[in-house]
């Protein structure tokens, strides 16, 4: 049975995989792990290449932060395929509201906690925030570390992604308000109406696309 490591988003956790479908396929999780203070999404990359040993000619699938990452890996590891979902993969597709934070970055000066109880605050940027979607939402961030979140926030804020280096499967929704669709150059599959949050709210058509992309 074929391997499928999967990252998922920033502050989420393997829980947003929960509804994909994909038959034939074993479904390796790439949990985040704790950050050293001057690691860059490069050699943060490196690392999750090593810890969960993916190999060359791995399939990896990673979603919004995990696509990011997913990109990396690919320019470091020949991939089988690299699928990524609600991200971007280039310089020109980072949305303009990057370049606020880079330059008032008050991510730095809130307090740890402010990052385990923001969900309520953030959620209605993912899509569906109602119901189960939405309490699973705020869980996922409510158990995520701290110095990870701050972290990240730092270094994506920063991330200058080297060209492309390999086909990368690009799937993205037409209502995502974190990477607006407008700011993809290319991607090869764009859903509509699809948020941000789409590989949990709209698993089974994600499913059927990924699916898709390695039966290809």
């Amino acid at each position: 049975m074929a391997k499928l490591f999967l990252i998922a988003g920033l502050g989420a956790d393997r829980r947003l995989f929960d509804k994909l479908s994909l038959p034939g396929h074993e479904l390796v999780h790439v949990d985040w792990i704790e950050p050293e203070k001057h690691d860059t999404i490069s050699t943060y990359a490196k690392k999750l290449i090593e810890h969960y040993q993916i190999p060359e000619g791995a399939n990896l699938l990673g979603v919004s932060l995990g696509g990011i990452m997913t990109v990396e890996i690919s320019n470091m590891n020949r991939l089988g395929k690299a699928i990524i979902v609600s991200s971007i993969k280039e310089s020109s597709e980072i949305p303009p509201y990057f370049r606020f934070f880079r330059r008032v970055p008050i991510y730095k000066i809130l307090p740890h906690r402010f990052y385990v109880s923001m969900g309520n605050l953030i959620k209605p940027l993912f899509g569906d925030t109602k119901g189960k979607t939405g309490f699973l939402f705020v869980d996922m961030i409510k158990h995520s570390s701290p110095v990870f979140m701050r972290w990240a926030m730092h270094a994506v804020l920063r991330w200058k992604p080297k060209p492309v280096t390999q086909k990368t499967y690009h799937i993205i929704g037409n209502n995502d308000l974190i990477f607006p669709h407008r700011y993809i150059n290319s991607s090869t599959h764009i859903v509509e109406r699809g948020s941000h949050d789409m590989v949990y709210t709209r698993a089974a058509e994600i499913s059927g696309i990924i699916l898709d992309i390695l039966n290809e």
